[in-house]
C-alpha cells in the first residue's frame, strides 16, 4: 500500500505541486490537503477528479491520518508555527518534507525538533515559478539522511519536478544555502532586466529591440520576466506571483549568509533597495517584477509603463 500524503500550504507554488502529486504520484488514498484559507482547498479539490483529495480542517487531523507530510509556506515564522502544530501529534515513523524557502538555521532547528519527536526530515526547497509548479517542471533540492531522501524522491522528479539535485547524507542547511544563492540569481536577473529596459527607453533604442535580443539570447525566465515588465503585468495583476515581501525575505537571507561568509552581495543589495521602494509605492501587492517600476521612478519615468 502506498503511503498517505498530507500537503500543507496551497499558495502559488503549493497548488501546482499538490495537483501534480494527485495526477502523477502513486497514491491509493486521497491526498490530504490543508490551507489556512480553506477556500483554496475547496477550489483545488473542485479542479481535480472527485475523490482524489480530502480537505482536513486542521493540521492535527491531517497528521493523524498521514505517513508523509509536505510543507510549503511563506516564511520562517509561519513554517516554525506549522512544525509546532505538526509536533503536537504523534509523528513517530512519519516523514516531514519541508519545501519552504527559509534560512538554513531555521531548517536545522526544525529538523532537530522533528527528529527529536521520532520522525524523519528532508529539506526539499524547490526552484521555479508558479507556472513551472503547475506544469510539474520544478527543480527539487533534497538534503538529509539517504533513507529519508529516498522516501521523499518519488514525489519530485517526474511528479512535481523535471529534475532534482540529490544531496543525500548532506546537512539539511546545504539545500537551503543553494536555494538562497539560486534565488539571488533570480533577484539579480530582474534587477538587470529593469535597468536594461529603462536604459533602452531613455537612450532612444526602445524596449522592443532589447526584448527581441533577450528572447534570442536568454529564452526562458529572462524572456518571461521581460514580457511581464513590458506588458505591464507587474502593475496590472491583482495578486503577485512572487510577492515583494517574499522577495525581500529571500534577499535578506542571502545577504545574511553572505555576511557570515565574509562576502558582500552588491547586486542583491541594489535589488533589495528597489524592492523596498516598490513596497513603499504599492504595498504588499507588489510583485518582484515591479522592480522595473521602481527603477523607472528612480530615473524620472512613471511607475507604470503605459
Amino acid at each position: 500500500m502506498a503511503p498517505t500524503l498530507f500537503f500543507i500550504g496551497l499558495g502559488n507554488m503549493g497548488r501546482g505541486m499538490a495537483a501534480n502529486i494527485v495526477e502523477k504520484a502513486n497514491l491509493d488514498q486521497p491526498l490530504l490537503i490543508y490551507n489556512r484559507t480553506k477556500q483554496r482547498c475547496i477550489e483545488l479539490s473542485e479542479k481535480l477528479p472527485a475523490g482524489k483529495t480530502e480537505i482536513v480542517d486542521s493540521i492535527a487531523e491531517g497528521v493523524s491520518k498521514a505517513d508523509i507530510i509536505l510543507n510549503i509556506l511563506s516564511n520562517d515564522a509561519v513554517v516554525e508555527a506549522s512544525i509546532a502544530e505538526i509536533l503536537k501529534n504523534d509523528v513517530k515513523g512519519k516523514l516531514v518534507i519541508e519545501c519552504s524557502t527559509i534560512h538554513p538555521d531555521t531548517t536545522e532547528k526544525i529538523a532537530q525538533q522533528v527528529e527529536d519527536a521520532g520522525a524523519q526530515f528532508v529539506a526539499a526547497p524547490v526552484f521555479g515559478a508558479p507556472a513551472m509548479a503547475d506544469a510539474g517542471q520544478l527543480v527539487g533540492v533534497l538534503a538529509g539522511p539517504k533513507a529519508s531522501v529516498d522516501r521523499a524522491r518519488p514525489y519530485f522528479k517526474g511528479v512535481t519536478a523535471k529534475a532534482e539535485i540529490n544531496m543525500s547524507d548532506e546537512p539539511y542547511r546545504k539545500a537551503l544555502t543553494l536555494k538562497l544563492i539560486g534565488n539571488s540569481f533570480v533577484i539579480n536577473m530582474v534587477e538587470q532586466l529593469a535597468e536594461g529596459h529603462v536604459l533602452a527607453e531613455k537612450s532612444g533604442l526602445g524596449t522592443d529591440y532589447l526584448h527581441q535580443w533577450i528572447e534570442g539570447m536568454f529564452p526562458g525566465p529572462y524572456a518571461a520576466y521581460s514580457t511581464r515588465m513590458l506588458t505591464g503585468d507587474y502593475y496590472k495583476r491583482e495578486y503577485p506571483l512572487f510577492a515583494v515581501d517574499l522577495a525581500r525575505k529571500d534577499a535578506g537571507h542571502a545577504m545574511s549568509l553572505a555576511k557570515e561568509a565574509g562576502v558582500r552581495l552588491h547586486n542583491v543589495e541594489t535589488a533589495d533597495a528597489h524592492l523596498a521602494e516598490l513596497k513603499a509605492h504599492v504595498g504588499e501587492k507588489g510583485d518582484i517584477a515591479g522592480i522595473y517600476g521602481a527603477v523607472r521612478m528612480e530615473n524620472g519615468l512613471p511607475y507604470e509603463n503605459k
